[in-house]
């Protein structure tokens, strides 16, 4: 579902206004302020120490009155990168930065933003938003970015693509470094990478990428980024370990009563052994492409295949997921699209691409091929927790595709320094005004958490206790 591209969308009035990028860090010049931003002209951003990337910003008058929001695209050569930016509704000039993405991999933010945990929603199409007050941005300023290339309204000139979490990473790293080397109020902000779904196996890299940075920044005189933490909500941050729970949460009681038949599980479960000692050797003792993709179409086809035969929502398993044109299950998701397409929105925020798809199969596939997902984000997770980067995993209880049983086990399997100490503990529960909320684990810098009867998408599921939950979280305080 890639979309078509060009240049410059034709009903736009948006003009472009770029400023020189100095010759040197010495006599670089940074815009300073939002407020000199222009409503009908983006800025350009450079920095001489990011030759090849450029930022592209303006204000746009879009989602949550009163509250500062910005649309722009981060331009690597001949790719770029949509993102939109809200400054928090509380205190803007003293609040944390959280950056937001959506995973797929190839699915875009804008479901995020208008779907889950942004300033606005989208119920129906046209009648534009509507304010959301369990937003993020209640107490945070926040991005969100359509990546890599080709996801949403970002696009290449000539048909280059990403398909590697690490390819991604350093454009992700690169646009930080600019932004905030440019709107110094946010300089030494704590900063937070959150994202939900294959975000999982996006956000260690990319946080290592922000961290591994930093020397290189300073010895440019640019300020270090304060990389405070990392949040992945129901993420496939190890999917080797991830496709054997899918027997356990459709086949045993550990979250709700079986769905599968008697007859189904007890086939899958003979199968098991084969699954997981096949993917172990193929995808994760020698990482064999052949043999790891081999193992993984037959656990996909023992496990993943047959929950979906019964039409229940792979994103929850205690409804059925309802026929929508995009196949995704939520008639949002197709109200969001549509809202997007609107071609009065697309001039408002200065896009390039005529068409927007909320997920693109291209860049899925690209994904795909290169196995991406199999090799997994984990030592990422345990090299950033030893430099005191604290990581937050929370998942919801009712999800089946990235559910709370795989990611409470590689959170315990996980080798660092704190690992004794974490397994040690006891789930407990949190709660929010009083009642419980879900289980929760902690040592160190890492923490896991349930949000009982949510499904994949927490913020849309449970707003009140997940924005409860990142608002603790930020402050530094237990769940």
């Amino acid at each position: 579902m890639a979309a078509a591209i060009i240049s410059a969308f034709a009903t736009s009035q948006t003009v472009f206004t770029p400023i020189p990028p100095p010759n040197s860090a010495h006599n670089f010049a940074p815009v300073g302020t939002l407020d000199a931003l222009s409503h009908t002209a983006f800025t350009t951003l450079a920095h001489p120490e990011f030759p090849n990337y450029g930022v592209r910003i303006k204000k746009t008058d879009f989602c949550d009155e009163g509250v500062g929001a910005y649309t722009g695209y981060i331009d690597i050569q001949a790719r770029h990168l949509f993102f939109y930016f809200f400054e928090s509704r509380s205190n803007p000039d003293e609040d944390d930065v959280v950056f937001w993405t959506n995973g797929g991999p190839g699915c875009s933010s804008g479901i995020g933003l208008l779907m889950e945990l942004g300033p606005c929603r989208v119920v129906k199409a046209e009648n534009g938003t509507v304010h959301h007050p369990e937003s993020w941005n209640s107490n945070q300023n926040i991005f969100f970015i359509d990546q890599p290339i080709g996801v949403g309204f970002s696009y290449a000139d000539y048909g280059e693509h990403v398909s590697t979490t690490e390819e991604a990473a350093q454009d992700i790293a690169a646009f930080v470094a600019i932004f905030f080397a440019h709107f110094t109020k946010f300089q030494g902000r704590g900063f937070h990478l959150s994202g939900e779904s294959y975000a999982g196996r996006y956000l260690p890299a990319f946080a290592a990428a922000v961290y591994d940075q930093n020397p290189r920044l300073v010895k440019a005189g640019i300020p270090p980024i304060n990389l405070t933490s990392v949040i992945i909500g129901n993420g496939m941050t190890d999917a080797v370990g991830m496709m054997p729970t899918w027997y356990e949460q459709q086949c045993t009681s550990a979250t709700l009563p079986p769905v599968q038949t008697i007859q189904t599980c007890v086939q899958m479960k003979m199968q098991m052994s084969r699954c997981t000692k096949w993917l172990k050797e193929s995808c994760q003792d020698i990482f064999d492409s052949i043999n790891c993709a081999a193992a993984i179409s037959f656990c996909d086809q023992i496990t993943f295949d047959p929950f979906v035969a019964t039409g229940l929502n792979v994103y929850d398993i205690s409804k059925p997921c309802e026929p929508t044109s995009s196949g995704r299950c939520y008639d949002e998701i197709d109200e969001i699209v549509k809202y997007l397409n609107q071609k009065d929105v697309q001039a408002l925020f200065g896009v390039e691409v005529p068409q927007y798809d909320s997920c693109s199969d291209k860049v899925n596939m690209d994904f795909g091929l290169a196995l991406d997902m199999y090799v997994g984000s984990t030592e990422y997770v345990a090299a950033l927790l030893e430099r005191g980067v604290r990581v937050l995993i929370y998942v919801g209880t009712y999800d089946f595709a990235c559910n709370w049983l795989g990611n409470e086990a590689w959170t315990l399997a996980l080798e660092w320094s704190g690992q004794t100490e974490f397994r040690a503990q006891e789930l407990r529960e949190w709660t929010v005004d009083g009642k419980r909320a879900g289980r929760t684990r902690t040592a160190g810098g890492l923490t896991f958490a349930t949000v009982d009867g949510a499904g994949h998408m927490v913020p849309y599921d449970k707003p009140k206790e997940s924005l409860e939950m990142v608002n603790r979280w930020i402050a530094g305080e237990p769940l």
